[in-house]
């Protein structure tokens, strides 16, 4: 055991590495809070609100002892799409309505926290959520570096902003494309600095060369007036139509947030070897986004970026995003004046790069090196360029619900045989060496039984009983894939031992889960009495077929 003051100096070691790291990544957060706001196309102020309240209630709440919790790209792009789709044109009422998605966002949050639904992000299909933000990625940059070169093209599907951004090509800004090359030069080179606030630097140096060469005269847009007025709590005066609207969204920006949060806070535990609760983390951002929302700010989720420099910051507790907080506050209330002086084309860098580690080709290396999967992770990719972020993140999900259904909707049944000198009991089309057991024939269905699979699954159940040999009496199921059952799959179990029945043959259950065995005990089919159906192995069953055999 460690002497009293040896524990203290390790307390304080560990509060000063967090110090470091919420001091470095506070100078990552700002500016990335100012330029997602303009990605949103809302007031400013809404990133820095969203900030504050991802760093101060994951702080709190949260268990990822590395996550870092604020405004994201993704969120911001996907937050524009979904409240332009709403409103019409119409700014207040475009306003009111991200506010909105962000409040029922953050209640879909809380909502799958307190029902346990911490796997909720695997119904989106990692090679789905790879292409999408790839391709979401591709539609950042392309934005970005139009307000680089200043130019706004009045279309905001891809194929039409490309075709405005380069028909305009003469009155692209040099002197804004000067400096955003210099800005993202700067900001690769001062990445490999770990302990140097790379965006801040840049940041202070765009400030200072704007005051030297006078930028606005060169047609170089400054950030502009930040009104950090806060507002008290209030929900936005919306129809009960715009509600339900926003919850159709919100399930959308729930799941594009969890799954890249879930993705940034795994990473990280997994390195490190952490225990994190998913279900707390739900709530974690439930807390975040509500506080967001009702404070009219932006949603806020764990992104990979931010979590990974705070990592490299040398945080050790999640207080290290406290300490940012603190930090970022200190800058906002002494420097809000010199903020509001940072080049657009300078915002604009810092997105590009915080963006840039989701554009490696490297990550579709695996589908076209495995050939599985190259459809989908594409479709993901061009469902954005194609459809939109908002269509795309909409098909993207949709897709993935497709894969999952297709999976579950397969219908395949094996035949069990025992391997020789062994209880135990394998495919025999697999295992040429086992040997059936005479007189049974054991089946084993390969997916769960739902009602899209049960009947179809069954009949091949039926066509290989019929097929068999005349000998057999006995017919084993063995159900160790099915985790419950539904009404459907008692139909189809009770007219399939019909069937069995009506040929003169006995049906055993074998590695039945307990949920399995309840639900076919409560389902009283004719004929099936408790002891036929076992929760144990098939070797049990056959002994029971046996000697059931050996009376008759």
């Amino acid at each position: 055991m460690l002497p009293p003051s040896s524990e203290s100096n390790k307390a304080d070691k560990s509060r000063w590495s967090d110090v470091i790291a919420g001091l470095s990544i506070a100078g990552l957060l700002l500016p990335e809070a100012v330029a997602y706001s303009n990605i949103a196309n809302l007031p400013l102020q809404t990133g820095v609100i969203a900030l504050f309240a991802g760093l101060i209630c994951y702080g709190l709440f949260g268990s990822s002892r590395f996550a870092i919790v604020s405004a994201t790209s993704s969120s911001a792009v996907v937050l524009a799409a979904a409240s332009a789709s709403l409103a019409q044109g119409d700014t207040g009422l475009r306003l009111s309505v991200a506010i909105g998605l962000v409040i029922v966002s953050g209640s879909f949050f809380l909502v799958a926290g307190l029902a346990q639904l911490g796997s909720i992000s695997d119904f989106i299909a990692k090679p789905v959520l790879r292409g999408f933000s790839f391709g979401l990625a591709v539609v950042i940059v392309i934005k970005q570096c139009a307000v680089i070169v200043g130019i706004h093209p009045a279309r905001s599907d891809l194929v039409g902003f490309l075709h405005g951004l380069f028909t305009q090509m003469d009155a692209w800004n040099s002197v804004g494309i000067a400096i955003g090359v210099v800005a993202l030069g700067l900001l690769s080179l001062l990445a490999r600095l770990q302990r140097l606030p790379a965006g801040i630097v840049v940041i202070l140096l765009g400030i200072a060369a704007g005051k030297w060469l006078n930028l606005p005269q060169y047609g170089v847009g400054l950030v502009g007036e930040i009104q950090l007025q806060l507002a008290a709590p209030s929900l936005p005066q919306l129809s009960a139509i715009e509600w339900l609207r926003l919850g159709e969204l919100g399930f959308a920006m729930v799941m594009i947030l969890y799954a890249e949060s879930y993705s940034s806070i795994r990473t990280f535990a997994m390195k490190h070897g952490d225990i994190i609760s998913t279900n707390r983390d739900l709530m974690a951002l439930g807390i975040a986004n509500l506080v967001s929302g009702l404070f009219h700010g932006m949603p806020v989720g764990a992104g990979y970026s931010a979590t990974s420099a705070n990592e490299a910051a040398g945080a050790v507790s999640r207080f290290s995003g406290l300490y940012a907080a603190a930090a970022a506050f200190i800058v906002i209330v002494t420097m809000l004046p010199a903020i509001e002086l940072i080049p657009q084309p300078v915002l604009a860098a810092i997105v590009i790069y915080a963006v840039s580690h989701t554009l490696h080709p490297a990550i579709f290396r695996p589908y076209f090196f495995l050939r599985t999967d190259r459809l989908v992770v594409i479709a993901g990719v061009l469902g954005v360029l194609i459809l939109g972020v908002l269509d795309g993140l909409l098909a993207a999900i949709g897709i993935s619900l497709l894969m999952m259904l297709r999976r579950l909707a397969n219908s395949s049944i094996s035949i069990l045989g025992r391997l020789e000198q062994s209880h135990d009991f394998v495919n025999l089309t697999l295992h040429p060496t086992a040997q059936a057991v005479p007189g049974i024939i054991i089946l084993r269905p390969e997916q769960p039984l739902f009602f899209a699979n049960a009947e179809r699954i069954f009949v091949q159940a039926r066509n290989i009983i019929i097929a068999t040999d005349k000998t057999i009496h006995t017919v084993i199921l063995s159900l160790e894939e099915s985790p419950d059952l539904d009404s459907s799959c008692i139909e189809a179990i009770r007219d399939f031992h019909e069937f069995i029945t009506g040929r003169g043959m006995l049906l055993l259950f074998a590695r039945v889960k307990d949920p399995v065995q309840d639900i076919l005990n409560r389902a009283s089919i004719p004929s099936l009495v408790p002891t036929f159906i076992i929760g144990l192995s098939v070797d049990d069953a056959v002994e029971i077929a046996q000697k059931h055999r050996s009376r008759e």
